[in-house]
């Protein structure tokens, strides 16, 4: 691969063009695994239409950097790539790229979802929602952090539910 594995960016991406810089000029390639996300335009029964994400720059890209080395200690991977939007986005718009190339699909599709989980509970983002029930801050979701328990990597960036009041 060709250029740096990791770009912080308010621009949209090509995804097309994001793999053939993925896998140039290695023939050891026989996989790409791709995982585009987009802005969902409902959350928790609002409608969104809009994200702002905020980030600290030079902090957000050594992180996602690390995550990468793991990804390749962990996996026989040969290339990777993230790229994860900033700013204002609407809607539908794409915002996040994880991109791997590997000789196998098998290797390629694990080190894709594991650098996604990875990424979901500690890239150091802030994600704020325009809904029809106002601005909010999106929290981490236990979810996120039991994907991330699969890979034995603890996470604890989720509150916990807070059990409803003893009835009366």
């Amino acid at each position: 691969m060709t250029g740096p594995r990791v770009a912080i960016q308010a621009e949209d991406f090509d995804v097309g063009a994001e793999v053939t810089a993925l896998r140039d000029g290695d023939g050891a390639v026989g996989a790409v695994a791709v995982f585009v996300g987009t802005v969902r335009d409902r959350s928790d029964g609002a409608t969104v239409a809009s994200m702002e994400l905020e980030h600290y720059p030079g902090m957000t890209e050594a992180a996602i950097e690390s995550m990468i080395d793991q990804a390749f200690a962990r996996f026989d991977i040969r290339a990777a790539r993230v790229v994860h939007r900033v700013g204002r986005l609407a809607a539908r718009e794409q915002i996040v790229l994880v991109a791997v190339a590997a000789a196998h699909r098998g290797r390629a599709f694990q080190a894709c979802e594991f650098l996604m989980d990875y990424l979901k509970t500690h890239a150091p983002f802030w994600k704020k929602e325009s809904t029809d029930a106002g601005a909010r801050w999106v929290d981490a979701r236990a979810a996120d952090d039991a994907a991330l328990a699969r890979w034995g990597i603890a996470a604890a960036n989720a509150a916990p539910a807070t059990p409803p009041p003893p009835a009366r």
